[in-house]
């Protein structure tokens, strides 16, 4: 019976942050008292549309049928306004399901204005088929696995971001955030064990390191918070006191830690291993063996962040190749820069995670009264 505890403590537990995250959505919007509800368009008006190259401005009037609330099976026409912003802006076709803002009043849609196309339903299917797929491999593992990915995600919709918006110190908050993600993926994965103490040490020391370099790198280059997506419209939304070069350390800090948290975990996973399966080894020896792992996860690791990161700019660099532009002033580019200091300190971080995590799982796994001539079985 013991063995079924744990799996249904974590399916309950994801269970509850879901419904949580439901719940605290649903009925109208606070601000505004709309509904956003499904809707299949049924015919559309493009005749206030302007076309400007390969963007459009104006109003596209769609008409729709709601699929769900109170005012289910309600014919309303909303309008669709588009700024001549591809990336933000969509164009709607008879027969799509899209997401519409509602206004019901007993029982009858009033106003209504179209929103996006509704992507919810797929967006769940392919977490579903993630769901799947690591259940089967993982089996209590991926549970755990699951449970700290929801409740990653809860954290910082709830507290962190919360915390910035209402003027928070940035640095601060990540630090306590980070400290509490650490705290909660590792041990959901490996339990309240040594291999915890030690990857949630080493993961802690690295990034509490890659954050000096952060502050240190962030004034002599002289960054720039407004380099990150959204932040002008942010700041124009009435956010007009927050620090947006804070909030942007804070990123670049937040963007690597799943990845120091990796290392960490390989390298204290496989020192552990390693003392399983050869218990007279010594200390030195057992470090050493670390230092190796540390090495090819290292390795590999910090290609991977930089592939990520270029991967979110691919068409900022076609456009500098387009335009013949100087390698030298790509570089000094503010959002290049941006990009740049990110994927190094990021990567000066992983490499700092292996070594250190390497060394306290020396002395923790084998014990600190441990001379370097014992192994680690007495």
């Amino acid at each position: 019976m013991k063995r079924f505890i744990s799996p249904i403590f974590f399916i309950l537990m994801i269970v509850g942050i879901i419904g949580l995250l439901k719940y605290e959505h649903a009925g109208p919007d606070p601000y505004s008292g709309m509904h956003e509800l499904r809707a299949t368009v049924t015919s559309v008006d493009n005749a206030a549309l302007v076309e400007m190259g390969t963007a459009r401005i104006g109003g596209q009037h769609v008409t729709a049928i709601l699929l769900e609330g109170e005012a289910k099976g309600q014919t309303v026409t909303g309008v669709n306004q588009l700024t001549g912003q591809p990336e933000m802006d969509e164009i709607f076709h008879p027969g799509d399901t899209i997401l519409m803002a509602v206004r019901i009043n007993d029982g009858k849609a009033v106003e209504a204005r179209a929103v996006n196309q509704y992507r919810q339903g797929w967006e769940l299917a392919l977490f579903g088929l993630f769901v799947v797929i690591l259940l089967i491999y993982a089996r209590s593992i991926g549970l755990k696995a699951l449970f700290s990915f929801i409740t990653s995600f809860y954290i910082i919709w709830k507290f962190f971001i919360p915390g910035l918006l209402g003027g928070g110190n940035p640095i601060l908050l990540t630090v306590v955030t980070l400290t509490l993600l650490t705290v909660v993926i590792i041990t959901c994965v490996a339990g309240l064990t040594r291999v915890t103490v030690v990857a949630t040490l080493g993961t802690l020391s690295g990034l509490l390191l890659a954050l000096t370099l952060t502050l240190f790198f962030g004034e002599k280059l002289k960054m720039a918070g407004m380099t990150a997506p959204f932040a002008t419209m942010l700041i124009f939304s009435g956010h007009y006191t927050l620090d947006l070069l804070d909030i942007f350390y804070a990123s670049v800090i937040l963007g690597a830690s799943g990845a120091a948290m990796d290392i960490a975990m390989d390298v204290a996973a496989s020192m552990n291993e390693v003392l399983d399966k050869k218990p007279d080894i010594t200390r030195n020896e057992l470090i050493k063996s670390g230092f190796n792992v540390g090495r090819m996860v290292t390795g590999t690791m910090t290609t991977t962040l930089l592939l990520a990161y270029s991967g979110g700019y691919l068409t900022m660099l076609m456009l500098f190749v387009t335009k013949g532009t100087s390698f030298t002033r790509m570089l000094n580019f503010k959002l290049v820069a941006a990009e740049i200091f990110r994927t190094l300190v990021g990567s000066v971080g992983l490499v700092l995670v292996a070594p250190i995590t390497a060394i306290l799982a020396g002395f923790i796994l084998c014990g600190f009264q441990k001379s370097k001539k014992e192994d680690c079985s007495n």
